[in-house]
């Protein structure tokens, strides 16, 4: 057919087949044409551009453009298009079945800060239906873009950074922000704990089923994003009732070389510096960083000091294949200053009765990562990642807060080495159902740990020596030495069934194999007020739990139109029992022998969406239903006054959470340089235990639970000036099972009771030029003084009390 001129091969086709034939030939390629949208992205000056992200607002799936700018989607229906590249303007176009067009993006130098959020707006919500070899139709999602957030970065400061996801519950510290320790409907915050913790993917925490403590956060100056996906993400990512927090860094820069240097100082000697350096040389990119903070804090004994060094290094073989690679090395020591009591918090919230005790911690974590598209729908990710990590506590921690530390005595000292790998591989298959695209999605993990804790004497020093000091103290009361060998393999897979371009249903399926072991002793000695020995009893212990089960899930999403979704989950749940809900290394805290698995379901119902680029909302109900909840509550156990945790019933949190969020700009000023937005995010919590053994618990609330969570603010910007103002509110809540409560006249205790309802403020404010860019802010500028926490055992144990007022000044130079 080459060799022949148009009419010729036209003449022999009839003449061979007849017209008829032809026509019959010619349908489908016809039909096909119809229900395809096919195009070329260019740049405004004539290049095309490879790799552009595509984002389909009809159906919230996402593509790229191949190496030479072209993109093929298969439609019946107009779709609604976003084309976004960096260092490029974002555009927006519906296009028809059967068109075939260019597209071209205007190439944008010096992005200021609100030409950035703008170009952001589309990732701010929620994640997309289907995303890389996940899926999240039908969850309850949440993107926080840190590229519009006006905060305290250096400091991560919490309450700014997440103010906009709804129902979370913070424990604040005045550490510089080192550790993350969130909540939300009825979860403890302590270490975030209960959510999957991962970067770029990849776990982070201690140890996911034994010890799920997050000991290490990337720095927020660092990171592109924060996901975060709620109890339903339980089927692809793990158990956690909490769901999943994934720390996104941020990509290696186009230039073959950047650097960014960020310097803070702050109130109580803060000194921070973030330095980064990445780019992209041919298929070679990279991204890596150093961050240094010290600071004294602002109570005596707080003074902290940490490093915290990453490397990304990336390779793409083709544009189907990439393969990258990640280091994390974290180190920090801090003194602590421990808690207080009622009485002594409200006398003055300033003093510290601890000059001995110390905290550190040690961090290594490896990762590699390998992403294979086999075709334009069938996408393949294996990462093999593994830690190295070591977190050592040393000081004096006696059940009576107010009790002063006598020099020359001897310190407690827990030391815990975790070491643990895994392999996590995903497949996703793109395909149609009525010209509707669907996705499958199916996967494995492989998880394995042997980690290792011990207690024993410390010095009687006050300097941070984290070796026994057993010669010196060899009739230390609490000894113990263990090993935690844990096993876990999983199997999930997912569904999304795209019945309607409107609807969509995705059932799903994890399947668990846990197996936690503790290996090991601990030793009781007891003595005589003339420090004589009269009981010495060492029992050795051999726990294997093993356990096979099956978690099943559902998620639903109907969007009438691009501008609205309504949607649904309902997934199984389970925790895992911990280290330490296996052998406690606490004096103050007993366990009981006959302790099990969290089970239980999570649901959420919602609509979300935005109304006219005026106002964007995401309004749900949700409900977390507990069978065996573990909790802690207060007794007398061998005349002793203890904390005692156990599997007390079966418990119930629900409520009502609303994220308002009004572009008060568009809705006045349209096409002003001037821009204002306002803000509500509130949560409604109600929880109770429906039935439970133990005494006075059963009709209880669930601890960690305010009734009232409301965060609000507002957002000023002028060409690169930005500023921002939040008021954040909690009502009071219960710190235990048996609802205690107490007052400021308890000086003995500061473990058991409320934490009292309070309010803080902050503002912060940015401006750009060229190639430097000021920050600066006052976080508390009220000067309220209040706590969020009341800890069981380090930092405190007792309350430990928040920040007053204070300030920080950030400049951050690009070149």
């Amino acid at each position: 057919m080459n060799h022949l001129n148009t009419k010729t091969g036209f003449y022999h086709l009839t003449k061979l087949f007849g017209g008829y034939s032809l026509f019959l030939l010619l349908v489908p390629v016809f039909a096909f044409a119809q229900n395809t949208i096919s195009g070329t992205v260019v740049s405004n000056d004539g290049g095309t551009l490879s790799y552009v992200e595509i984002f389909n607002k009809t159906n919230n799936i996402s593509l790229t453009t191949d190496a030479n700018g072209a993109f093929t989607i298969k439609a019946a229906t107009p779709q609604t298009l976003v084309f976004y590249r960096d260092n490029y303007g974002l555009l927006e176009q519906t296009v028809s079945p059967g068109e075939n067009i260019t597209i071209t993006l205007q190439k944008v130098i010096n992005l200021n800060e609100l030409v950035i959020q703008q170009e952001k707006f589309y990732s701010l919500t929620k994640m997309k239906d289907v995303d890389g070899t996940a899926i999240y139709a039908g969850r309850k999602t949440e993107v926080i873009d840190l590229q519009k957030i006006t905060a305290n970065k250096a400091t991560n400061n919490t309450r700014q950074i997440y103010a906009q996801v709804a129902g979370l519950t913070i424990n604040e510290n005045s550490d510089g922000g080192l550790q993350l320790s969130i909540g939300g409907r009825g979860l403890n915050p302590n270490r975030t704990s209960n959510f999957n913790t991962r970067q770029n993917g990849y776990d982070i925490s201690a140890d996911v089923l034994g010890y799920p403590e997050s000991y290490y956060t990337p720095p927020t100056e660092a990171l592109a994003e924060i996901q975060v996906i709620r109890g339903a993400a339980a089927l692809q990512y793990g158990t956690q009732f909490g769901g999943l927090v994934n720390f996104k860094f941020q990509s290696p820069s186009e230039k073959p070389i950047e650097v960014v240097t960020r310097n803070t100082v702050g109130s109580y000697n803060l000194l921070t510096d973030f330095t980064s350096l990445s780019g992209t040389v041919g298929k070679f990119s990279y991204y890596t960083f150093f961050n240094y903070k010290q600071g004294d804090g602002f109570r005596p004994n707080s003074e902290f000091n940490s490093r915290n060094f990453f490397a990304n290094l990336n390779y793409q073989f083709s544009k189907k294949t990439s393969l990258h690679f990640d280091y994390t090395m974290f180190d920090y020591l801090a003194k602590q200053p421990g808690g207080l009591t009622d009485y002594m918090f409200y006398q003055d919230m300033f003093q510290s009765n601890r000059n001995r005790n110390w905290f550190d911690v040690n961090w290594n974590l490896l990762a590699l990562r390998l992403n294979h598209h086999f075709t334009d729908k069938s996408q393949f990710s294996l990462q093999l990642f593994g830690l190295d990590a070591s977190r050592n506590a040393l000081g004096f921690r006696v059940n009576r807060v107010a009790n002063p530390d006598i020099e020359g005595t001897e310190r407690d000292l827990l030391k815990g080495n975790f070491v643990n790998w895994g392999a996590e591989a995903r497949f996703l298959q793109l395909y149609d159902i009525n010209e509707n695209s669907s996705a499958l999605l199916i996967g494995a993990k492989y998880y394995q740990a042997r980690n290792t804790g011990s207690q024993g004497p410390g010095s009687s020093g006050s300097d941070p020596d984290f070796n026994y000091a057993f010669d010196e103290f060899p009739n230390y009361a609490n000894q113990n030495d263990y090993v935690y060998p844990n096993l876990n393999v999983a199997f999930f897979a997912e569904n999304m069934f795209r019945l309607s371009p409107k609807f969509t249903i995705t059932p799903g399926i994890r399947i668990e194999n846990i197996r936690t072991k503790a290996d090991g002793y601990y030793r009781v000695i007891n003595t005589d007020l003339a420090g004589n020995v009269i009981l010495d009893e060492t029992t050795q212990e051999n726990v294997t739990k093993q356990r096979e089960f099956i978690l099943l899930g559902l998620a639903a999403s109907y969007k009438p139109n691009t501008m609205i979704e309504f949607y649904g989950n309902l997934a199984q749940n389970y925790r895992s029992v911990t280290f330490n809900d296996i052998r406690n290394a606490t004096p103050s805290q007993m366990i009981d022998p006959d302790i099990t698995d969290e089970k239980g379901y999570t649901s959420d119902i919602g609509v979300r969406g935005k109304l006219a680029d005026k106002l964007s909302y995401d309004a749900s109900i949700f409900g977390l239903y507990y069978n065996d909840k573990i909790a802690e509550y207060p007794t007398i156990i061998d005349q002793k006054y203890v904390r005692y945790r156990s599997n007390v019933g079966t418990a119930i949190t629900y409520g009502f959470e609303a994220l308002l969020d009004w572009n008060i700009t568009n809705t006045f000023f349209e096409g002003s340089k001037f821009k204002w937005n306002m803000f509500t995010n509130t949560s409604i919590t109600g929880s109770e235990y429906l039935k439970s053994e133990v005494p006075n618990i059963e009709g209880n609330s669930v601890e960690f639970v305010p009734l009232v969570n409301l965060k609000a603010g507002s957002g000023l910007g002028y060409k690169n000036f930005t500023c921002n103002i939040q008021l954040t509110y909690l009502s009071s809540q219960f710190t235990d099972a048996i609802n205690s409560t107490s007052g400021k006249d308890d000086n003995t205790y500061g473990i058991f009771g409320e934490i009292p309802s309070y309010y803080v403020a902050d503002i912060s404010a940015s401006y750009k030029w060229r190639m430097l860019k000021l920050e600066a802010g006052i976080n508390n500028f009220t000067n309220n003084y209040y706590f969020t926490r009341r800890a069981t055992g380090y930092p405190g144990p007792g309350i430990i009390p928040s920040d007053p007022r204070t300030f920080y000044t950030t400049l951050q130079i690009t070149f």
